[in-house]
């Protein structure tokens, strides 16, 4: 039997965002300045919650846990792009390809999951006030943050397994701006079949569990804020609920329209992956807190001089 002489692949060559090779310059710009927001605004936001000891509650605990999440997606392929962009190397090493498609799929499942879990705190927040307090105790929320984190690594780790247990012995260019699943197994020497399989209905079973959780509290939300007699009770519940609404929207509204797609074009993926990257990790911040009152006006020195920095840098990146 003769022996077929392949190349074991270690390392792959990231092409970038595809046909935009004349747009070098402005999407390097753009990208990093879109960075630099993400990172000091989220950290901002997280020094100032831990400083505040007036915001130590349920709520802005889950915040701290987003900020971290926003600056993890943000880094996982900004960074390298960034690299590409001012022209150096498009290597990347096989397991920092690994890296990528890992904390892409763990990260981003940990959002999904916090999401959800900040949708229960709404819900308990409304729907019953006076048990608020001793249901989302911090041995709760504590339990409830890291269930979220250990559920997703085992996602990320079985799809990551699934995904580089295939013979890459071919092409090792990868037609995209990062390491992702569907982008690296068409570069397998094997029938991908199944693992695309598996991927497809694994990412988008975990989103509709997701969503419809979130949905069914927001039902009993709307039902308990129906019955209230009190325009004030009205208003507290919109605040309360508003930021979360508008980032919920901004997250699984993309992802909608990917999975309602029969055959999602590349161009509409790159445009999903880009604002889930990149816009998303840095509007989270802006949103959660600056139109929050209790963020407007704080006790904390600290967070005054953050909120007037996050202020500025907002108005710079939008």
């Amino acid at each position: 039997m003769g022996l077929v002489n392949h190349t074991v692949v270690t390392h792959f060559i990231l092409l970038g965002i595809p046909n935009a090779d004349s747009l070098q310059t402005i999407l390097f710009i753009t990208f990093l300045a879109f960075y630099l927001c993400t990172l000091l605004g989220n950290l901002l936001i997280f020094s100032a919650i831990l400083a505040d000891p007036h915001l130590h509650t349920p709520m802005y605990f889950f915040l701290c846990n987003l900020s971290v999440l926003d600056i993890g997606i943000s880094s996982i392929s900004i960074p390298k792009y960034l690299t590409i962009l001012w022209g150096q190397s498009r290597v990347i090493s096989l397991g920092g390809c690994m890296s990528q498609v890992f904390f892409g799929h763990f990260l981003g499942s940990t959002e999904f999951l916090l999401y959800t879990v900040m949708a229960y705190d709404r819900y308990v927040a409304i729907c019953h006030p006076l048990r608020y307090l001793p249901i989302m105790n911090r041995r709760v929320c504590a339990l409830l943050a890291a269930g979220t984190w250990i559920t997703s690594s085992f996602h990320a780790t079985i799809l990551t397994s699934l995904t580089f247990t295939l013979p890459y012995c071919g092409s090792n260019v990868v037609d995209y701006f990062f390491c992702d699943i569907f982008p690296v197994v068409k570069l397998a020497c094997a029938d991908t079949y199944i693992i695309e399989t598996v991927t497809l209905t694994n990412i988008g079973l975990v989103p509709m569990i997701c969503f419809l959780l979130i949905l069914a509290s927001y039902i009993r939300i709307i039902y308990s804020v129906l019955n209230m007699n009190s325009a004030k009770g009205w208003r507290k519940a919109a605040s309360t609920c508003a930021s979360h609404l508008v980032v919920v929207t901004l997250f699984f509204g993309p992802c909608a329209l990917v999975y309602t797609q029969p055959q999602p074009s590349k161009v509409l993926m790159t445009a999903v992956q880009i604002f889930g990257n990149v816009v998303t990790p840095m509007l989270n911040p802006a949103i959660y807190t600056l139109r929050n009152k209790e963020v407007k006006a704080p006790d904390s020195h600290l967070l005054a001089i953050g909120v007037k920095h996050l202020t500025y840098l907002e108005s710079l990146c939008a």
